[in-house]
């Protein structure tokens, strides 16, 4: 995963991956690679909203004690602005 966005909605993580766009197979690679430094299932990891689009809102089921903490240090991490 790399970088960070600040945009109209506030702070959030840009994911880069190599999965084509096409057969939902992009999505995939996202709840993927989330799923990974978040330590929970890909199957826990859902794109709840931007399905087609480059923008989306994923959602985790029942995301384990420090996943906020996790995500917040990907945020202040290294990566800069991408």
């Amino acid at each position: 995963m790399q970088g960070r966005w600040h945009g109209p909605l506030g702070e959030a993580l840009v994911v880069a991956v190599r999965a084509p766009a096409t057969e939902g197979k992009a999505n995939t690679a996202v709840c993927a690679a989330l799923a990974d430094v978040l330590d929970v299932r890909a199957r826990d990891v859902a794109v709840v909203r931007g399905m087609r689009g480059r923008d989306k809102i994923v959602e985790i089921d029942t995301p384990p004690a420090g996943a906020w903490q996790c995500v917040r240090s990907l945020l202040d991490g290294p990566g800069g602005n991408a």
